[in-house]
């Protein structure tokens, strides 16, 4: 008798199930392993996009916050930041093209020998103006502090100094009105006493002037950025007077530091 034939309607039997719930002996294999990793590949990809979405909203709030402060400039104030950025690129392209004129030259054969010295003495004074132990010369400015009903603090001579060097001043010097000058260096400490300054172990009264050599439009600028040292001395009744000069000298000479325990090798 012949076989009646399977329909696509006809009725699938379930694999067998055991006792315990779980397929039988002949129950279809679980899912191979590329379906698992399959799976463990999108979530490394949710991962990589998820680190992606949260550097790209940090950057996104922090250009946010920079264009706020810019926005909150003044017309002129931005003007100058511009101007204070463009002369820093200036010098900074200058010191480029001077220290690749120094390499050819250290590198030019029967030239290199007399270069070495150059260079060296060269950097040698430069060193020494750092340090405070040769007199210096340049463009530059006078700043003349005078109190108003506050008196002028050792924070607010410290925080000029600050600005200045972040103005990428090369010399600076303080002097108090009886013309007591002391040099500025990174060892220089100030300290409030009664009725002026203690500076580096020197007593100075008011009013005080730093000379410093530097770009002077640079320096003036950062001394003049809003809520710095120079509105807040006047928002205190007291005042800055800030004079640019195609020549300052900053004559005062930083003390030897002796050594107790450091040696020169050679």
């Amino acid at each position: 008798m012949p076989r009646p034939e399977h329909s696509e309607d006809a009725t699938v039997t379930p694999p067998p199930v055991s006792d315990e719930g779980e397929p039988g002996p002949d129950a279809d294999p679980a899912p191979a392993g590329p379906a698992r990793k399959r799976r463990g590949t999108a979530g490394v990809v949710i991962l990589v996009l998820l680190a992606l979405l949260g550097f790209t909203l940090a950057v996104q709030l922090r250009g946010k916050s920079v264009d706020s402060d810019l926005a909150a400039m003044r017309e002129d104030d931005l003007v100058r930041l511009q101007s204070d950025l463009q002369g820093q690129e200036d010098r900074l392209q200058r010191e480029i093209a001077s220290l690749e004129d120094s390499q050819r030259q250290l590198q030019s054969g029967a030239q290199g020998r007399q270069a070495a010295l150059e260079e060296a003495s060269k950097r040698a004074d430069e060193l020494a103006i750092l340090a405070g132990t040769a007199a210096a010369r340049g463009p530059g400015l006078t700043i003349r502090f005078i109190a108003g009903p506050k008196a002028i603090e050792a924070s607010d001579i410290l925080n000029a100094v600050q600005e200045l060097r972040g103005a990428d001043a090369e010399a600076m010097q303080i002097a108090g009105v009886d013309g007591t000058t002391v040099r500025i260096v990174a060892s220089t400490y100030f300290v409030d006493a009664d009725g002026g300054l203690e500076v580096s172990g020197k007593r100075l009264t008011g009013p005080y002037t730093i000379t410093v050599i530097g770009d002077p439009p640079t320096m003036r600028t950062a001394l003049n950025i809003p809520d710095g040292l120079v509105p807040s001395i006047k928002g205190d009744g007291g005042n800055v007077i800030v004079d640019e000069h195609d020549t300052v000298d900053v004559t005062a000479i930083a003390e030897p530091v002796n050594l107790k325990h450091a040696k020169p090798v050679s």
